[in-house]
């Protein structure tokens, strides 16, 4: 199978797309034919290794945390999932979304894919709303509440600003000028443009002794205090980014990122489906260009998410006096002989 590879920790312009043999897989994991990933500050996290000793992978290493696909095999005890099934996952460290095919767990990290959500959509999902949820549930801000949402036009905060008008908070979002007729859309009630006003000011005009909640998205590390300045004494800021356990005013940091409640990644999809959760694509790779996509992506203001899309993989011969085209197969016997116990 085609994969981009990264061999060590190295910058991404050494990535290559390589061949690689398709992964066999074990006990409580799938084989999922690869329809679409997304792109994650994670891969580049991951890639780099600017946080190895925390994240370690090993190498080869294929990036890519975020797949959707059609199972093609399970392993043993698996009962979810079965060969032919729509899936969306989130992968974690593990990752592998960026091949032809990739092994995912078959726990809450993995959904089915509803009829009504098509697969580039669905890649789009995983970590962007169980993160997005992750940070709303650390906020504990109750319904009529206010939240401040710092890079709300990017990939988590676009479903962030969602999940925050669907709990009934008020919801400022921090973004450009020009984004907020897009943040206005997603559930923003006030929209501060960082590059004109001093956020936190704007934030206490519009909410008289600060917010409730500042999500952070953008920020880290003591640039944090920046946005905990938009809180009302006690509150929180919470991000997926690290800093301070403690800001002026009793401000309390708050980090986390994915959690994976029970059904929650299948809810969203069933959202994504019914049209109650709009899911932004802000540009599609196809998987020829999925070395210029993991390049581009830390340097590129999106609206939404990044998707690298895998197409049927087809080859022309000769049918008599036409040209036809036939769908070209990955041969994974030594794939189904490990699974069935049987030599390849």
């Amino acid at each position: 199978m085609k994969a981009l590879v990264a061999r060590d920790y190295r910058s991404l312009t050494d990535l290559a797309v390589e061949d690689m043999p398709v992964p066999v897989p074990g006990r409580g994991q799938i084989l999922v034919r690869t329809q679409a990933a997304a792109l994650n500050p994670a891969d580049t996290v991951l890639i780099t290794g600017v946080m190895r000793d925390a994240l370690p992978v090993a190498h080869p290493f294929i990036p890519g945390v975020d797949i959707s696909g059609v199972v093609e095999a399970v392993g043993e005890g698996v009962t979810r999932f079965r060969a032919g099934d729509a899936v969306l996952a989130w992968n974690g460290t593990p990752s592998g979304a960026f091949a032809e095919f990739a092994v995912v767990g078959d726990g809450q990290g993995t959904a089915h894919r509803p009829a009504g959500l098509d697969a580039i959509r669905a890649a789009a999902l995983p970590t962007a709303t169980l993160t997005g949820a992750a940070l709303l549930d650390a906020a504990e801000v109750k319904p009529g509440g206010s939240v401040l949402i710092v890079g709300a036009a990017g990939g988590i905060g676009s479903f962030a600003v969602q999940l925050a008008n669907q709990a009934e908070l008020r919801v400022l979002a921090a973004g450009r000028a020009e984004d907020e007729e897009y943040l206005r859309g997603l559930g923003a009630h006030e929209v501060i443009d960082y590059r004109e006003a001093d956020t936190a000011a704007e934030a206490h005009r519009l909410v008289p002794g600060g917010v409730d909640a500042v999500i952070d998205l953008a920020l880290a590390g003591f640039d944090l205090a920046r946005s905990a300045a938009a809180v009302r004494t006690g509150g929180l800021v919470v991000s997926p980014r690290g800093g301070p356990a403690l800001f002026d005013h009793g401000v309390v940091g708050v980090y986390t990122g994915v959690t994976l409640p029970e059904g929650r990644l299948e809810g969203f999809a069933a959202q994504a489906a019914a049209g109650r959760l709009q899911v932004p694509i802000a540009v599609e790779y196809a998987f020829e260009d999925v070395r210029r996509a993991v390049i581009d992506f830390p340097q590129r203001h999106l609206r939404g998410k990044a998707v690298v899309v895998f197409p049927e993989r087809a080859i022309v011969k000769s049918c008599g006096t036409r040209v036809c085209l036939v769908q070209h197969r990955i041969d994974l016997s030594g794939v189904h002989a490990a699974l069935s116990g049987v030599p390849s």
